[in-house]
């Protein structure tokens, strides 16, 4: 008989609205795309051809916090991004949206947070990052029932770690053998003069 008092938000025709248009803004619109969704992003550094490639409207942000049906917060902690969403934003929310934090804690007015969730202004959140960590356990945020909070990291398995360290000794082996690493985030420098004649001196002392 609880049942009801459970159910979920479905997805379909429902607003999506990232801030922060980067590889993990633009992966969570990727992993969204079969549902159906309208997409919105905020970014004063994103590229249009990229959004328009992923079926993204590029928006200011205060059109995003109004509009949204799930804001996600995926940008770096800059100088320009610290408390960012703030009370002012959060008012901007419509109550039956839903808030979620996977970037950064600080760029969140936590506080702000806590206060329209009490309020039932929005209709939850979900957090994996909190303005201080580790989180107390006496933390308000912890004791609301319209939260769902996990820790930050997308996995926690025996396959995941002995990756992660086989995947950077051999970035460490590439380099020293005078080949670029295969997972590299900044392709840019690839092309650095200095990277280069890093490799070929590399390359050199190995004989190649």
């Amino acid at each position: 008989d609880d049942r009801i008092d459970h159910m979920g938000v479905g997805l379909t025709n429902r607003v999506l609205g990232v801030v922060g248009l980067g590889n993990i803004g633009t992966e969570v619109f990727r992993l969204a795309a079969p549902f159906d969704m309208k997409f919105l992003a905020t970014d004063p550094h994103a590229s249009p051809e990229l959004a328009g490639q992923l079926g993204v409207t590029l928006v200011d942000i205060e059109e995003l916090m109004s509009t949204a049906d799930f804001v996600c917060i995926c940008c770096a902690l800059t100088d320009e991004t610290r408390g960012l969403i703030n009370s002012a934003k959060f008012q901007l929310m419509k109550p039956t949206a839903f808030f979620i934090n996977v970037a950064r804690g600080p760029i969140v007015d936590q506080f702000a947070l806590v206060e329209v969730l009490q309020n039932c202004a929005i209709a939850g959140a979900g957090l994996d990052v909190f303005s201080e960590e580790p989180v107390e356990v006496h933390e308000p945020i912890l004791q609301l029932d319209n939260v769902i909070v996990s820790p930050h990291a997308i996995a926690w398995t025996d396959e995941l770690m002995a990756s992660m360290g086989t995947t950077a000794m051999q970035s460490l082996l590439d380099v020293a053998a005078g080949r670029p690493p295969e997972n590299v985030v900044n392709r840019d420098v690839l092309k650095n003069h200095r990277f280069l004649k890093r490799l070929r001196e590399n390359r050199s002392k190995n004989g190649v």
